[in-house]
Parts: C-alpha cells; sequence; structure tokens
C-alpha cells in the first residue's frame, strides 16, 4: 500500500521537472512571441493599412518609419513600434478626437510584414518577404536551398531585437518573425 502513494508522488515530480524543462528550453524571444501569438507587435519596416470610416483621405497604407512611427495625416507621428494593431487603433482614433475628426473609427490591418533576412551557406542570401506560418525550412527554400558546403544538421537564429544567436537542430519546426536573422554555417569536412 506505500507503493502507490510513492509512485504517484514521483510521477507528479517527473512532470513537473519535465514541464519545467520544456519552457525553460524555449529561448526568452521565442517564448515572447509565443505568447502574443495572436498579438504581432509591429515595427520599422511594417507596412499598415488603415482605414477611417467616413474619412477617405485620411484612409490608406503607411509604413512605419526606422525611429518607430507613422506619420498619419490629421494626428500626426504616432509611436507604432511595439504596439498591436489594436493599441495602434486606439492611439489614432486618441490622436484623431483632439483634432476635427468627431468620434473617429479606426480600423489596422497589416498589409506588409518587415522581411527575414538569411545569410551564409544557401544559394541566395539576403532579404526576403515574410509569410505567416514560415519555419527555417522554408526560408532555406525561399533563398534557393543549401550550398554544397552547407551544415545540414543545425542553423543559427537571431530574433528581431535580439542580441544573442541561439542555435537549433535544422529539423525542428521552428517559426521564423519578421525581422529575424538566420545563418546557415559552413561545415567542416
Amino acid at each position: 500500500m506505500l507503493k502507490r502513494p510513492f509512485s504517484v508522488a514521483g510521477l507528479c515530480l517527473f512532470l513537473m521537472l519535465a514541464a519545467a524543462n520544456a519552457i525553460s528550453s524555449v529561448p526568452a524571444a521565442a517564448q515572447g512571441q509565443q505568447a502574443a501569438s495572436g498579438a504581432y507587435t509591429l515595427g520599422p519596416t511594417d507596412r499598415i493599412r488603415l482605414k477611417v470610416y467616413g474619412e477617405a483621405d485620411i484612409s490608406g497604407e503607411y509604413e512605419i518609419d526606422s525611429n518607430g512611427y507613422a506619420s498619419i495625416p490629421l494626428a500626426g507621428r504616432i509611436k507604432a513600434a511595439g504596439l498591436t494593431t489594436g493599441q495602434l487603433e486606439r492611439s489614432i482614433a486618441a490622436a484623431l478626437s483632439k483634432g476635427i475628426v468627431r468620434d473617429p473609427r479606426v480600423n489596422i490591418e497589416i498589409a506588409l510584414y518587415r522581411p527575414y533576412y538569411i545569410l551564409g551557406e544557401v544559394k541566395k542570401s539576403g532579404e526576403y518577404p515574410y509569410r505567416i506560418g514560415m519555419t527555417i525550412l522554408d526560408a532555406v527554400a525561399s533563398a534557393g536551398g543549401f550550398t554544397y558546403r552547407a551544415n545540414e544538421s543545425k542553423v543559427f537564429l537571431r530574433r528581431a531585437g535580439g542580441a544573442t544567436e541561439e542555435v537549433y537542430p535544422l529539423d525542428a519546426p521552428v517559426r521564423v518573425f519578421p525581422g529575424d536573422n538566420i545563418r546557415i554555417p559552413e561545415r567542416y569536412f
């Protein structure tokens, strides 16, 4: 009878340790992106489509500049980097309501995501347009595939805004996000 409580307690301890290890093995930048999976934060070179109902002159596409601002007619320069589309909608509506627009109804969608970058042992390194749901292997395919010198077992990934590269096995289904830098290393014979 005493064996059962210890085995259940041991199993619970094992599961808690396994869960803690699984959470800590995901890099902090990736955890932030995963936590905000439905809440993409805007950044420089993202292009937004703004619709202000009843105000055709304000509606249109706007690019977020390198300082993180979007210049909107009658609203001015609005800080957009680091905000979600919903937060930016509220900021623009607040700025417009101070001017001549009465009770502005604002809608924002992302027209074009900022690009990701891939370099190293791929056939065509450079800047590529982001597509929702991309993995590292999709990014390699977009860059023309591997060169004959490529180390096809690992990849280095630096998240947008991050300072360090994380190493991943190339066959892991790691998602790519706008602004990420992917580096395919050279293999040593």
